[in-house]
């Protein structure tokens, strides 16, 4: 059968770091003759060529290629291009990894859409990924109707007919931002982009001893003479203009603006931080028209003009008064409406610790601006004025992963009077809703835990925050959910009093064990008893009785409806003269269902059942004689005593 996908992995001393990502390669959803994994080892010298080897020797979708250290991941790249046979080829980096069902729906989005580039759903583990790129899918995706230039890394899917008919291949030898070089020339010249939001295809890993070669400190002089290879590529295949200034802007944006801002740039050694700033100076004079900077967010502008003008000192400064902005986030409810969780919260910046405020009149100030007091003051124009286009996001994200997904937000823009009124504070308020049926990109969320952050972007400034802390007024999160098949839970965490979901898991939080004996009844064969849990429409729950002598079970469907109300016949006659404990499972249709712990036992005899408490976790004999003391204690509170 054709190969479908060669997925080419450039490798050099990953250490253990590689096995990850190769055993996400082996257990790939795509049919084991439709793909090839092409490891090409650049020189490694540590164990890494001899494991692969083996790998290869047990394992027909597996080739390695040895070739001596190149310096980079250029060479590497085109070696596996060459030797591929796939109709597409899928770059990986040696300490990443996909997911599970990657390359088959990658591939059949790419087929799906004829296209030449497929970029999957990207989640960063300790790295920043693109976010505003994967907020939908994506089927035809240009540089003009899509932030494609935000996702420059090499992690794609490429058509390999593409790659020949163009000759397009990674600039090669030491250097950096050839992945720059060949996404940027790839996304001009190829006939179909589709991006793929809905399913996290690439988890791009921060490594714990942060050996990513991302994260090594670069040569300022090599990095943007490299950078200016990838902007000789936007004006190779674009005209002057509007186009040409928005793609430029992505480098300016984040190679250079951010790289001098707040405490990452305060962080820098001073010898450094001056080299850098230089270069810096250098490309945006020689390279950037006015038509680059003047659509940036406000305090992007002000960095930009400050490097254009070659104002190192008063950069600083502004670096050093923009290291004092952070956002708050103040949850103010937290309900069940229906199968829909609903949150409440109010988001604005901060300055130092305290609100954050700006000019309440308009006005022109100076532009660009003498110093830094008066960089501060157009910004707060400029940002007042802008404040009618914010939206906070709310995102729901997987801890394991760090997987997210975006959830719908409404939002009310309060301009709120501050001090002698002649400074505002600018206010989001926002009711975002959380459907675990639909959470991820319109699919269920999965079993795991969810943290719930807030991101703002407003004046420049893109803001995240884990939501919380919990409601200064106290109100607890509400109950667990049976919801969508699965059991939610919201609850604050106990290290940042945040929000987060429990999927699935959760046990002794579910709060089952509030339920008391006496709030069970049991009329003939029939129980009824009220679980702490919100139910939003009647739903099948499978209830199983142990009996504490035997160990034998006997299990019976119930239902579950809303206000948490639990019925069950009970099989009387086949548990007569035992003592049976009661346990739920509140999902039976789901795969590995889970029995949860009810606090009450049923004593079933001749005349009628019994409910008695449960009794605590204990050896089998000391389990046994705790049921009969509760049963002779329940009993004996029944009898009338004889005088």
């Amino acid at each position: 059968m054709p190969v479908k996908v060669s997925v080419i992995v450039p490798v050099y001393n990953p250490g253990p770091y590689i096995e990850e990502c190769l055993a996400s390669l082996l257990r790939q959803s795509l049919p084991p003759d439709e793909y090839e994994v092409i490891f090409v080892d650049d020189g490694s010298t540590d164990a890494t060529p001899a494991r692969l080897d083996a790998v290869a020797a047990e394992d027909p979708r597996v080739r390695v290629v040895h070739q001596e250290n190149s310096g980079w991941a250029g060479k590497p790249r085109n070696v596996g291009i060459d030797v591929s046979r796939g109709e597409y080829v899928m770059f990986v980096d040696n300490d990443d990894h996909l997911g599970d069902e990657a390359l088959e729906r990658m591939y059949a989005y790419g087929v799906a859409n004829d296209a030449d580039v497929v970029v999957g759903k990207m989640a960063g583990k300790g790295r920043g990924v693109p976010v505003e790129l994967f907020r939908t899918n994506r089927p035809h995706a240009t540089v003009e109707n899509a932030p494609l230039i935000d996702s420059l890394t090499p992690h794609k899917m490429v058509r390999r007919a593409f790659l020949d008919r163009t000759g397009l291949r990674f600039p090669e030898g030491r250097r950096r931002l050839e992945d720059h070089v060949f996404v940027t020339e790839a996304y001009l010249r190829a006939d179909n982009v589709s991006v793929l939001s809905d399913y996290v295809c690439y988890y791009h890993v921060r490594r714990d001893d942060a050996a990513n070669a991302g994260f090594q400190r670069f040569d300022p002089v090599g990095y943007f003479k490299n950078l200016r290879e990838a902007l000789d590529v936007v004006e190779r295949y674009t005209e002057p203009g509007p186009l040409r200034d928005k793609l430029f802007r992505r480098w300016l944006r984040v190679e250079m603006v951010e790289r001098l801002r707040g405490t990452r740039f305060l962080g820098l050694p001073e010898d450094y931080r001056r080299d850098l700033f230089e270069e810096i100076h250098g490309v945006v004079v020689e390279r950037f028209g006015p038509g680059v900077a003047a659509p940036l967010q406000p305090t992007q502008r002000v960095v930009a003009a400050l490097a254009a003008d070659g104002r190192y000192e008063d950069l600083v400064a502004f670096a050093e008064w923009e290291a004092g902005v952070a956002l708050a986030v103040d949850p103010e409810d937290v309900t069940w409406q229906g199968g829909v969780l609903r949150i409440v919260f109010a988001a604005e910046l901060t300055h130092d610790g305290g609100p954050m405020t700006f000019p309440s009149a308009g006005g022109s100030p100076q532009w660009p601006p003498r110093d830094v007091a008066e960089a501060v003051r157009w910004l707060g124009t400029d940002t007042v004025g802008r404040f009618d286009r914010a939206v906070p996001d709310l995102l729901l994200r997987e801890r394991a992963s760090s997987a997210q997904y975006f959830q719908p937000v409404g939002v009310v823009r309060e301009t709120v009077p501050a001090g002698d009124g002649s400074q505002v504070r600018l206010v989001l308020r926002a009711t975002a809703t959380i459907d675990p049926a639909t959470a991820l990109s319109g699919g269920p969320a999965g079993e795991g835990l969810w943290d719930v952050y807030v991101r703002v972007g407003l004046g420049g400034w893109t803001k995240e925050l884990r939501l919380g802390p919990a409601p200064r007024h106290g109100r607890p999160a509400p109950p667990a959910g049976v919801v969508a098949g699965r059991v939610v839970l919201p609850y604050w965490t106990d290290r940042y009093a945040s929000l987060a979901l429990d999927v699935g898991h959760a046990g002794e939080r579910l709060g089952l064990g509030r339920v008391a004996a006496g709030d069970v009844a049991v009329a003939e064969d029939r129980l009824h008893v009220v679980l702490p849990l919100h139910v939003p429409e009647p739903a099948d729950v499978l209830l199983r009785l142990t009996g504490t002598r035997s160990g034998s079970s006997r299990e019976v469907f119930g239902t579950l409806s809303p206000g948490g109300r639990l019925a069950a016949v009970l099989p009387v006659g086949d548990l007569l003269g035992g003592t049976w404990l009661a346990t739920v499972c509140l999902t039976p249709d789901a795969d590995g269902a889970r029995f949860r712990p009810l606090p009450f036992a049923l004593h079933v005899a001749s005349d009628g059942v019994l409910v008695v408490p449960a009794p605590q976790p204990a050896g089998p004999r000391r389990l046994a004689r705790r049921v009969r003391r509760a049963l002779y204690r329940a009993l004996q509170s029944i009898t009338p005593r004889r005088r």
